[in-house]
């Protein structure tokens, strides 16, 4: 019998641990996924991290599609829409504790180059991130 995900439940529970231990929590998004609505100027390689925490949005909804919430972006007040599949993770600003989610979509389909463009450029070496690491447990 084929369940639901249980990516939407995992998030409430924990945002609201995250809450309970006077932290903040802030949520992966990639950013790339059709459908999600976030300030693209925030966007650094295909993913934006959202601050969630009461005090930083207005009306945050989480149900079982989608997570939404009102939120000022240097001021300007942005709503912000994520289908829950473009949830990559939900953690603590504090600490890194949380949890990341494996990523059960299909990559977002490129059209084929065409010949007559120049080969692309080789790939940048990965950056050491400063945002806290986190594991994916299953």
């Amino acid at each position: 019998m084929a369940m639901t995900s249980s990516r939407s439940y995992l998030i409430r529970a924990l945002y609201d641990w995250i809450l309970e231990n006077n932290c903040t929590p802030y949520v992966l998004v990639d950013a790339e996924r059709e459908g999600v609505e976030v300030p693209l100027q925030y966007v650094k390689d295909g993913q934006i991290v959202l601050n969630v925490s009461p005090s930083a949005v207005v009306g945050l909804k989480i149900n079982n599609d989608d997570l939404s919430f009102n939120a000022r972006f240097s001021g300007v007040a942005t709503d912000v829409y994520v289908p829950i599949h473009a949830a990559l993770g939900i953690y603590a600003r504090e600490n890194g504790q949380g949890m990341l989610f494996e990523n059960d979509m299909p990559p977002v389909q490129q059209q084929p180059a065409a010949a007559t463009e120049a080969p692309s450029q080789p790939a940048r070496p990965e950056r050491k991130s400063q945002t806290p690491q986190l594991t994916i447990v299953k």
